[in-house]
């Protein structure tokens, strides 16, 4: 095991926040009452298994002199998180209905600055035509 916080702490520390980081992650996507998508879970555990595993290498594998510390190791996890409280806040506000929109002359148009919803007109109807009563005399009609 090289966890040794008497011969190199930061790396000790590292090592610990990796597992620590990766465990959490993990949680958070195998949380099945979590606002988050079934998307942005898979990646939740992907990443947490990623830096579990890390830490694990480290811990119990690694057997060279120097390493390097990834920052975006401890910075994604935190991410992670923060948008699995992000969803959890929206989830629980209520949903505000959205009001209709005006439409414009075509449908799923909005009108024009200005521009006034456009009403439908009823069909035009042709008036009947009278005749006159000098054509009704023509045909024989009664006269007066």
């Amino acid at each position: 095991m090289n966890i040794d916080f008497s011969l190199d702490p930061v790396f000790s520390w590292y090592v610990i926040l990796l597992m620590f980081s990766g465990l959490a992650t993990i949680c958070i996507g195998l949380v099945p009452v979590s606002a988050l998508s079934v998307g942005w879970r898979i990646v939740n555990v992907i990443a947490g298994l990623a830096f579990f595993g890390y830490g694990v290498y480290l811990c119990f594998f690694f057997e060279g002199t120097s390493y390097r510390i990834f920052f975006q190791a401890l910075i994604v996890p935190i991410a992670l998180v923060v948008n699995f409280f992000k969803a959890m806040s929206n989830r629980n506000r209520p949903t505000v209905p959205v009001p209709p929109q005006a439409q414009g002359p075509y449908p799923g148009q909005a009108p024009f600055a200005g521009q006034a919803p456009v009403q439908p007109q009823a069909p035009v109807q042709q008036p009947q035509a009278q005749q006159a009563p000098a054509a009704a005399q023509a045909e024989g009609g009664p006269t007066a």
